[in-house]
């Protein structure tokens, strides 16, 4: 059976936190799809088709690494992808305990078993909520984005 999981988020906008845990976890699966939520109700910071494109263009090298759109549940969307894994990282204890409750409700609905990653140590503070509000503010979060994407995250014109 193929090990297959999805690396759900907003990923809005994706970081070098999230490019870490996608670089660490592809040896652990045959397939990682990267799954960007979103709902159709609230306004995104960047549009889900763009950070679709950036994070197809940071991963195109690793044939792997695949990325996808969904709305709704995150284990509908795996179920839908064939997965039998969700990957999640983790930042602090508080992440842990929010992340275990819905794994575990995940596990009792689908069947469908968490994969948690823990942060490297330099990325535990980073999370796209700081990012987005270094950038709404014009400073310079590019330290904070994967390089390869990070001029067309900074160039993109909101």
């Amino acid at each position: 059976m193929k090990r297959i999981a999805i690396f759900p988020g907003s990923f809005d906008p994706f970081t070098i936190g999230h490019h870490n845990i996608v670089e660490r976890a592809i040896y652990l699966f045959d397939e990682l799809i990267i799954g960007i939520g979103f709902n159709s109700q609230k306004h995104d910071f960047y549009p889900v088709d763009k950070r679709v494109e950036w994070i197809s263009y940071l991963f195109e090298d690793r044939p792997k690494v695949s990325v996808a759109k969904f709305e709704g549940l995150t284990v509908d969307f795996a179920k839908e992808q064939n997965a039998n894994f969700i990957l999640r990282g983790i930042r602090t204890a508080a992440d842990f305990e929010y992340e275990r409750a819905i794994a575990q409700v995940n596990k009792a609905m689908t069947g469908i078993e968490s994969v948690f990653l823990l942060t490297t140590p330099e990325h535990t503070p980073i999370n796209s909520t700081i990012v987005r509000d270094i950038i709404r503010h014009k400073g310079d979060a590019g330290k904070f984005i994967p390089e390869k994407i990070r001029e067309k995250v900074q160039g993109y014109k909101r």
